[in-house]
Parts: C-alpha cells; structure tokens; sequence
C-alpha cells in the first residue's frame, strides 16, 4: 500500500422540473431539481470520482452506466455506500474530503450540516473529517445563469 491517495472528482447537472434536489444525500427544498439517470445528487457524485480517483478506478461512469436501467433514479448515496465497500476493500479509509457546491441558487449553507451528517455515516468517517462548501459563479456560466449546479471533490484516503 502507499500510506495515503489523493483523489479529485468533478460532476455537473442541468436543473429541471418535477424532480427533487437531493444534495449530499439530502433533500433541499427548492422548485427545481437536478436531471440525470440516477437522483443526480452532484455532491455524492463528485465525492465518489474522487474515491474512485484516488484508487486509480476510473470514474463513476464506468462503474455505474447511465444507460443500465439498474441505475435509473437510484439514491448515490447507494452507490457511494458501495464505492466505500471498494475503499474498506483495498485497505483504506477516509482521511478527509473538502467539496465545494457552485450554484446561484438555492442557498445551501444552511443544510451544508445535515449533508455532513448524512455523508459521514455512509463514508465511516467523523463529520470534523468532511468539509462542504457553497459557493456562487457570480452569475458567470451555466451554474452563474441558473441552468444547473456544480461540485468539485478532493478526498485523502489512508491506510486503515
């Protein structure tokens, strides 16, 4: 083993209506949610290309097809708890996580501690080990516009 990987992990959603916002595995009350094939929670997703980054297996899409129907509105927090068995599998833990969420609205900062809640039971991890960030484009972008939401993922896994 190496003592500690580093992992990045990146996702984007378009925001639609008639569907849910589930952020950080948590539902946040606004009128618009997120499009994609599974909740499109783009925080849990970000976090888990950065597991699967720092253990050198590729990205979300290839292990979770958004064209199997097994997947089709399937929680990620599901899928994040199975990344984990992958993590627990190859020796390591979760040393920390720093994520930032890019969106013009909804203002997230007030659920940024039940994310942390909900994420540091799924990834065996004390919440001081999760940081969560909210941030606006500055009406620059996509996210700037109110066409979607952003997040970006950093995570140090260590030998267990």
């Amino acid at each position: 083993m190496d003592g500690f990987r580093i992992g990045f992990g990146y996702d984007a959603h378009r925001f639609t209506e008639g569907r849910p916002l589930i952020i950080g595995g948590i539902r946040i009350p606004h009128d618009l949610g997120l499009m994609g094939h599974s909740d499109a929670d783009v925080l849990t997703h970000a976090i888990i290309d950065a597991l699967l980054g720092a253990l050198s297996m590729g990205d979300i899409g290839s292990h979770f097809p958004d064209d199997d129907p097994a997947y089709r509105g399937v929680e990620s927090t599901l899928l994040l708890d199975k990344v984990m068995q992958w993590v627990r599998t190859d020796g390591y833990r979760v040393g920390n996580i720093d994520a930032t969420i890019v969106a013009e609205e909804p203002r997230l900062a007030p659920h940024v501690e039940a994310m942390k809640k909900r994420l540091s039971g799924i990834l065996g991890t004390e919440e001081a080990r999760i940081s969560i960030k909210a941030t606006t484009n500055e009406r620059m972008g996509f996210c700037g516009r109110g066409e979607g939401m952003a997040a970006y993922a950093v995570v140090c896994l260590t030998e267990a």
